[in-house]
């Protein structure tokens, strides 16, 4: 059992926090939201009224904030920066997703304080934060990471170790790029079909056991009525927003930029989902975006 502090109490940051309570640890909780810091005190978290109170007496500090800046800001530039504020020694597990480059320096600095800092976003959707079977893609050393792991598995099913500081970051660009692309194209097919006089149901099965089948179509499918349990069912709400899409697929071009790789599919999706996200539905679950082909195709 440790005490941990968790910072970041979202769709994600909120079940996480909630298995480390099952896992039997002490976890003290703040976020900005007052309303996200008392739906954790009821499965078990230790509310805090600041983030500089949350970090006390904890062995393990764990983030997961929506962009670089707000990671910078709360660790090393803001006007009370939890660095200054941590025991030595203090493991952080920042498991944003953010630009590699404010990854590597964020851990430089957690070394010149004698804290280890680990980049360690993730994978899996609120489903899989509620369940525990997150993936966690880990940039840091590897004593760092193995003194993460077994916290980590505690919270999730696949724990990788992708590299240095700032590869977990890289690693998910790549997977959110593909992931916009998987969603993009589904909706399409799916849209045609549905124009076509076709069963969502029943295409939506069909290309399951098909060539075309995809983690979108298995477990996230963008219709309506055509599976329970996903943010289609309730009005695209509470899932993964368009316009956290749209910042992991800007960092994505940075990253195509920096290495010199051509990401014609990823720029085609980042169009996508801007266009859905300038119409207004930035706070609404990626999977709206199929609305954005509906509304082209003058459907409802």
């Amino acid at each position: 059992m440790a005490t941990i502090a968790f910072i970041g109490l979202g769709n994600m940051g909120g079940p996480m926090a909630a298995n480390l309570v099952k896992a039997g640890h002490r976890v003290q909780v703040f976020d900005l939201q007052p309303e996200a810091v008392s739906r954790a005190a009821g499965t078990g978290c230790i509310p805090e009224t600041s983030a500089t109170e949350v970090v006390k007496h904890a062995q393990l500090v764990i983030s997961m904030l929506q962009s670089g800046r707000q990671v910078n800001g709360l660790y090393v530039t803001g006007p009370d920066p939890l660095f200054e504020r941590m025991a030595p020694g203090t493991l952080v597990i920042d498991c944003s997703t953010i630009d590699a480059a404010t990854a590597r320096a964020t851990a430089q600095r957690a070394t010149a304080h004698g804290l280890d800092f680990i980049d360690a976003p993730v994978s899996g959707g609120v489903a899989g934060a509620q369940a525990g079977t997150l993936t966690f893609i880990v940039g840091g050393s590897e004593d760092q990471f193995a003194r993460a792991k077994p916290v980590l598995c505690q919270m999730g099913k696949n724990v990788f170790h992708a590299g240095p500081h700032g590869a977990g970051q890289m690693a998910k660009a790549c997977n959110n790029m593909l992931l916009a692309v998987l969603m993009a194209g589904t909706c399409e097919a799916l849209n045609m079909g549905i124009n076509s006089g076709l069963d969502p149901k029943v295409l939506s099965e069909i290309i399951k056991q098909s060539s075309g089948s995809n983690w979108v179509l298995q477990l996230y499918n963008p219709v309506p009525g055509v599976m329970e349990n996903v943010p289609a069912a309730r009005g695209y709400q509470g899932g993964f927003q368009v316009n956290l899409m749209c910042k992991d697929l800007n960092i994505a071009m940075e990253l195509s930029r920096d290495s010199g790789s051509p990401v014609p599919m990823g720029a085609a999706a980042k169009a996508l989902f801007n266009l859905h996200q300038v119409a207004g539905q930035g706070e609404l679950d990626f999977s709206s975006l199929l609305r954005l082909f509906q509304h082209q195709e003058g459907g409802e």
